[in-house]
C-alpha cells in the first residue's frame, strides 16, 4: 500500500477550546479526557478533540455531533481529501502525551501537533482502514453498554431485596410491602426484617493492606499487581491484561496474593471503591494503597452480598465531599462497619438470582478485553501499511 508523507498541519484544521458557559443544556462539554458537563451552547461540530494541558495532555477523542470544547483541549477538523475516522486512529497511534513541553505542567500546542510528520495512504484506503477499526470499536462500545446494563440489573436486584427489604417472602410476595415482620435494631437505629442479624465484616473475614515495595528491589518472581489506577479504570471486575507486571521476592509476593474469592478496596484516589478479580490463572498481588477483604472459607457464599454492601458505602462516599463513611479509609474504619445479614434461605435465593448476572458480566468483559487487544494490535499494522484491507 502506497503511503504519502504529510505534516499534520496539511491534514488538520486547528481551533482553540474556550471556557465553558454556565448554562445547562444538551450539548456535551469535552475537557482533556472526556465529557465533563452538559451546556446549552456549542462551539464545534463533528470534530476531534485533543487534550492540551495537564495529566490529560495528548488524549484523543472523536465526537460526531455538536459539542463544547473547553479551554483544556484543542478542537481539530480534517481537511478535504482525508478520512476523519482514519485520521482519528492515526492520532491515537502517535503518543501525543509524549510530545508536550513543560514538566510541572505539561502543555501540548497547536504548533507542536501541526509539525508532526505522518504517513497516510490514499483516501479510499483510509476509508477501508477506518471501517475495520470502527467495526471493532462499535462492538466494544456495544459490549460496554451491555456490561453497564448488567451492573445496573445487579444493583437493582440488591437494592430491591436488601435496601427496600422487598425480597420475595415464602409466598413469593415483596416482603416489606406486603407487611412482612420488621423489628427495630438499636445498633443501626432502624428497622430490619425479623430474624435477621447485625454483624461486622470481621465476622466473615479480615482486611489486609497491600504491599509496599521499592521499585529498585531485585526480585526472583514476576507477577501482576493491582494499583489504584486499575480501580479507577474499572467498575466491577479488573481487566487482568491492564495490570502492571512487577518483579519482587517470592517470599514477599506470597503474603499479598489476591484471588477471585476476595474483595479489593481503594484506600486512596477513590477511597472505598470496591472491585472483584475475574477468574485467572495468573498470580496477582495488590499495592499498599489497596485493602484486601479475604472471606473465611465457610463464608464464601456471602461474597456477592457483602460486595454490594461495600458498594453501597462506595456510592455514599462518591456523592459526599466531606464526612462520608469511607472518606479516610483504613482497616479500623472497615472493621467498624456493620452489616445486616439475611437469613440463609434469603441469601441462597439471592445468589441464585445474581450469580448468572455476574457470570454473563465476566464473559462480556473477557470478550471486550479480547476485542480491545485485537484492535490495538491491528491499529499500527493497518496504519503502517503492514496489513492491507481488501
Amino acid at each position: 500500500m502506497e503511503m504519502t508523507k504529510y505534516k499534520l498541519g496539511d491534514v488538520l484544521n486547528f481551533y482553540n477550546g474556550r471556557l465553558r458557559p454556565n448554562s445547562k443544556g444538551p450539548f456535551p462539554v469535552f475537557g482533556g479526557n472526556g465529557i465533563i458537563d452538559y451546556v446549552a451552547e456549542y462551539n464545534y461540530e463533528n470534530n476531534i478533540i485533543i487534550g492540551r494541558v495537564g495529566a490529560n495532555c495528548g488524549s484523543v477523542q472523536k465526537y460526531d455531533g455538536k459539542c463544547w470544547v473547553s479551554d483544556n483541549a484543542i478542537s481539530v477538523t480534517v481537511k478535504e481529501g482525508f478520512s476523519k475516522d482514519c485520521v482519528y486512529y492515526l492520532l491515537k497511534l502517535l503518543d501525543l502525551n509524549k510530545k508536550h513541553i513543560g514538566a510541572a505542567q505539561p502543555l501540548l500546542t497547536q504548533e507542536i501537533v501541526s509539525n508532526l510528520v505522518v504517513y497516510l495512504p490514499k483516501y479510499e484506503d483510509q476509508k477501508k482502514i477506518a471501517s475495520v477499526l470502527s467495526a471493532l470499536d462499535d462492538k466494544i462500545a456495544l459490549n460496554k453498554k451491555m456490561n453497564q446494563k448488567l451492573e445496573a440489573m445487579a444493583k437493582r436486584l440488591y437494592d430491591y431485596w436488601f435496601v427496600q427489604y422487598d425480597f420475595p417472602d415464602k409466598n413469593g410476595r415483596p416482603y416489606k410491602t406486603t407487611g412482612g415482620s420488621m423489628t427495630y435494631n438499636p445498633i443501626l437505629k432502624r428497622e430490619i426484617p425479623a430474624g435477621w442479624e447485625v454483624s461486622s465484616f470481621t465476622d466473615f473475614g479480615f482486611f489486609k493492606n497491600g504491599i509496599n515495595y521499592d521499585k529498585n528491589e531485585i526480585g526472583d518472581e514476576t507477577v501482576k499487581i493491582v494499583n489504584v489506577r486499575n480501580i479507577s479504570d474499572s467498575t466491577t471486575y479488573f481487566n487482568i491484561d491492564e495490570l502492571d507486571d512487577i518483579t519482587l521476592k517470592s517470599d514477599d509476593i506470597q503474603k499479598f496474593v489476591a484471588t477471585p474469592k476476595d474483595i479489593l478496596l481503594a484506600r486512596s484516589g477513590s477511597p472505598g471503591a470496591t472491585r472483584l478479580l475475574p477468574q485467572t490463572d495468573k498470580k496477582i498481588i495488590y499495592c499498599g494503597f489497596i485493602i484486601r477483604y479475604q472471606l473465611n472459607e465457610q463464608d464464601l457464599d456471602k461474597q456477592l452480598y457483602l460486595f454490594h454492601v461495600l458498594k453501597g458505602y462506595e456510592q455514599v462516599t462518591s456523592t459526599q465531599s466531606a464526612g462520608s463513611i469511607l472518606k479516610n479509609i483504613s482497616q479500623d474504619t472497615l472493621n467498624a462497619l456493620m452489616v445486616v445479614m439475611p437469613q440463609s434461605s434469603v441469601l441462597d435465593a439471592f445468589n441464585k438470582k445474581i450469580a448468572p448476572i455476574y457470570s454473563m458480566l465476566r464473559k462480556n468483559i473477557s470478550e471486550l478485553n479480547k476485542l480491545t487487544i485485537l484492535r490495538d494490535k491491528l491499529l499500527p499494522l493497518l496504519m503502517n501499511g503492514q496489513v492491507v484491507v481488501g
